[in-house]
């Protein structure tokens, strides 16, 4: 089974957030998810991104790859943790 790292949209019409999982890649993008890593809501006024980095390194670690989004939001997430040490 490969799994992904990717975004599975949530919210109303038009006022949309995503949760960040892991999932079978093969899944529906509303399908079961494997775990919820965290959640992005891109409407809020500074982005909110909330993620488990922990988590999200060891499916990395594990060999899942993350979609291109993902993957720039796990760089912005990791970019402000570093900073705020």
């Amino acid at each position: 089974m490969a799994v992904r790292l990717r975004l599975q949209r949530k919210g109303k019409p038009k006022r949309p957030y995503y949760r960040v999982v892991a999932i079978d890649q093969r899944a529906k993008r509303d399908g079961e998810p494997i775990e919820i890593l965290g959640q992005y809501d891109p409407i809020a006024v500074d982005n909110k991104l909330n993620v488990k980095i922990d988590r999200v390194n060891y499916w990395l670690n594990v060999g899942a790859k993350a979609s291109n989004t993902v993957a720039e939001l796990i760089k912005k997430a990791q970019k402000t943790t570093v900073e705020s040490k």
